[in-house]
């Protein structure tokens, strides 16, 4: 065996961000009033869509632009938002946000997630099929994707409808998430597998609590090193694979190229950098003799519930009255809800963009001197020492200056984000 893959840890495929949820509005110089149009481009997961909804006042609008560089992505992109808009009385808040960080986190959900996850892929796939130049959903408009990516989504859709095998009744007809998994954590570490206890105990404490991640639970953290299981929030069997965390890569076996269907997205970082890490309840991160007393577990599950109330706010109906930390008395089955049964919210849209848009964007008149805000994805990727980090950042700098940009503050060694401004002609 050998001495193992560092660049095995990020995988190819990005299922989560590796950095905190921004009100991207507050990022800049000046505060955007107004209608607001932010592009982004590989944000992963709808962190920042719904960090800056919850930092919008009443009159302001949003328009977000969103470009991905998988089908896959752009698939659990809808669904998350989906379950993000899920109307109160069909889901009470403390279900909505367990089932959001499960699908959102763990290779493997409980039974009850499956059924909700499979009725959501449903639904999703019969608004893509129905959505040829008006969209069914302000925040699930995909009439701009070409037809191939459209008849792309619906075949993933198809795929995560079907039952799903579980780590307790394994056959070698289907894939295993726990096998695929331990493949992935067996590549990174090599011949350290076998002390993999200790390689995870390192990763945490010299370079995620090095890099402020002090929240991160040692316990929490090796579990989903091990399993890939971030997020157990009520008691019960995690054990059915999370299909939306499955993809295929492409290897060459023998001069032929072979699709392999599995887990390839993080095995370091983990899931809790968009949610867990950072809070505006300064409360949430107080200390006792040095150690955080509340999770990146606990973070995770208060600030999606406090994004989900804001949500529930900006609705545009009658029944956003009900006190948002209420259950509804009476709810209804959530496996009822259609697309046109989602919380619409005044003054959100989100759209997405065809894959190559990014290239094409500058040749069309239409977004010249358009947003206002966009966001390139990068950071927390752990395997990158402190040299190459720093020769990243010199990268970025360089390139937004032959963009026409400049920072907007000089950079610090410990920034998650470089914000950049247009150069004053």
């Amino acid at each position: 065996m050998s001495a193992g893959r560092a660049s095995e840890g990020a995988g190819c495929v990005t299922w989560w961000g590796f950095s905190p949820a921004r009100d991207l509005l507050r990022t800049g110089p000046v505060r955007h009033d107004g209608e607001a149009n932010v592009l982004l481009v590989g944000s992963a997961d709808p962190r920042h869509i719904l960090k800056t909804i919850a930092g919008l006042q009443s009159k302001q609008s949003l328009h977000v632009w969103l470009i991905e560089n998988s089908m896959e992505a752009v698939a659990r992109q809808l669904l998350l938002l989906y379950l993000a808009l899920m109307p109160q009385e069909n889901m009470g808040l403390n279900e909505k946000t367990e089932v959001f960080l499960e699908v959102f986190g763990n290779s493997e959900i409980r039974s009850q997630t499956e059924e909700t996850l499979r009725h959501g892929a449903l639904q999703l796939s019969l608004s893509v099929t129905d959505t040829l130049e008006t969209a069914t959903h302000p925040c699930l408009n995909t009439t701009l994707l070409k037809f191939k990516e459209r008849d792309e989504l619906t075949r993933i859709f198809k795929l995560w409808r079907q039952p799903q095998s579980s780590s307790s009744s394994e056959s070698s007809a289907s894939m295993s998430m726990s096998r695929a998994w331990d493949y992935r954590v067996r590549q990174h570490l090599g011949t350290r597998y076998d002390f993999k206890k200790g390689c995870f105990d390192w990763d945490l404490s010299m370079k995620l609590h090095d890099k402020g991640c002090g929240t991160i639970n040692k316990q929490q953290y090796v579990q989903w090193r091990e399993r890939g299981v971030a997020f157990e929030l009520r008691e019960g069997l995690y054990e059915i694979n999370n299909p939306t965390l499955i993809s295929s890569r492409v290897f060459s076996q023998r001069g032929n190229k072979v699709a392999v269907r599995g887990y390839w997205g993080d095995i370091v970082s983990s899931p809790y950098l968009s949610f867990g890490i950072e809070s505006d309840d300064k409360s949430l991160l107080k200390t006792h003799n040095g150690q955080h007393i509340k999770t990146a577990q606990d973070l995770s599950l208060a600030n999606v519930q406090a994004l989900f109330q804001s949500l529930s706010s900006r609705r545009g109906c009658p029944t956003a009255t009900q006190s948002h930390s209420e259950e509804p008395s009476i709810q209804l089955d959530h496996k009822s809800v259609t697309i046109t049964d989602l919380m619409h919210l005044n003054g959100i849209s989100v759209t997405f963009l065809p894959m190559d848009s990014l290239h094409k964007l500058p040749e069309k008149q239409t977004y010249s001197q358009f947003f206002n805000i966009i966001y390139f994805s990068a950071g927390y990727i752990l395997d990158l020492n402190k040299e190459q980090e720093a020769g990243f950042a010199e990268k970025v700098v360089s390139i937004a200056g032959e963009a026409g940009f400049e920072p907007l503050h000089e950079r610090k060694s410990d920034d998650v984000y470089a914000t950049f401004i247009a150069q004053k002609k």
